[in-house]
């Protein structure tokens, strides 16, 4: 484990010792996960540890450098370049880990991307990147002590939604640089005094906000009420160890889960349960986050606990559908 990220065995420790509950049986309707392949290994000693994914439409893969808090783009190739910085920060005080750590990232349709740093500064909150990169600049800030981690964009109301893994909420922050508002919060979202990670990972589907808990293991759906107001908080599966980020894979509420300190790819269903598609003997190194576009997966490991042979990487594979 390298010294730059003291707190994060201790994290590690703890996310293991929550229960794995027991997943159910292949379905043949499920869709399948083949063809593993690494095809970009990064330096882990530099800080590229991918944290979270969005796809630009040729498919390449823009990535967030958590440490490093840099955004890389990454082709189907494997060839990549870093197309944006975040401003370095002096003395942060990122809540948990001390180090300032670039998050979640999304993308508008016009190729804008917009990023979630955490420093335990003013530096806090959302940034947005041009299309085809540049200088970052900060377009809403959130408390000291949030830790803005996955991020989701609705254009057609102007808002990202965040999650906070520290203060266990979800902020709802107008792109207009109105005042970020916390929309969503409860124990359902919160971290434990075990692992201060809770809400985590974000995405928007079916008229919901879905929200993953890292300490409680679970996978959330938060249903859009009247005025886009939060409805009641749904817990739609459990015994999910050390779940990060998620994506959904086109069939239904069928959702792709990386499972970090666990090294797993995991299939959820609809129905809550679920089984594991990858493991670390196909690449896996505490995977954070995973993206579907067509018949392709993407996952990022971040290698965070890895303290043999660290290898951040990602990893692409084929995703199809059983047929019946």
């Amino acid at each position: 484990m390298s010294s730059r990220h003291p707190r994060l065995a201790a994290v590690a420790l703890a996310t293991t010792a929550l229960t794995l509950l027991a997943g159910g049986p292949a379905s043949a309707v499920d869709p399948t996960v083949s063809d593993p392949r690494v095809i970009a290994h990064f330096d882990f000693a530099k800080g590229q540890t991918p944290e979270n994914i969005a796809l630009e439409p040729d498919g390449s893969a823009d990535i967030t450098f958590a440490f490093a808090h840099a955004v890389a783009r990454v082709n189907k190739q494997g060839v990549w370049k870093t197309i944006a910085a975040l401003p370095d920060v002096a003395n942060p005080q990122t809540p948990n880990l001390g180090a300032a750590v670039a998050a979640g990232i999304a993308r508008a349709h016009d190729g804008t991307l917009y990023v979630a740093y955490a420093t335990g500064t003013a530096e806090t909150g959302i940034w947005r990147i041009a299309p085809g990169g540049g200088t970052p600049e900060q377009i809403a800030q959130l408390p000291a002590d949030a830790f803005p981690n996955g991020i989701a964009l609705d254009e057609h109301c102007d808002t990202l939604y965040a999650a906070d893994s520290n203060r266990g909420e979800v902020w709802s922050i107008p792109l207009n640089g109105g005042t970020p508002t916390v929309w969503a919060s409860g124990a359902a979202l919160a971290p434990s005094p075990q692992l201060p990670f809770g809400a985590n990972g974000l995405k928007l589907h079916d008229g919901a906000v879905w929200v993953s808990n890292t300490a409680q293991g679970t996978l959330l759906r938060i249903p859009f009420g009247p005025d886009r107001t939060a409805g009641p908080i749904e817990t739609r599966a459990i015994g999910l160890t050390g779940i990060d980020d998620f994506t959904f894979t086109g069939h239904g509420d069928t959702v792709l889960a990386a499972l970090n300190t666990v090294n797993e790819l995991e299939l959820v269903r609809a129905d809550g349960t679920h089984r594991t598609v990858l493991t670390a003997a196909d690449g896996l190194d505490n995977p954070t986050s995973v993206a579907v576009r067509a018949k392709t997966v993407y996952v990022n490991s971040a290698a965070f606990f890895d303290t043999t042979n660290p290898d951040p990487n990602l990893l692409l594979a084929r995703i199809s559908r059983n047929k019946l």
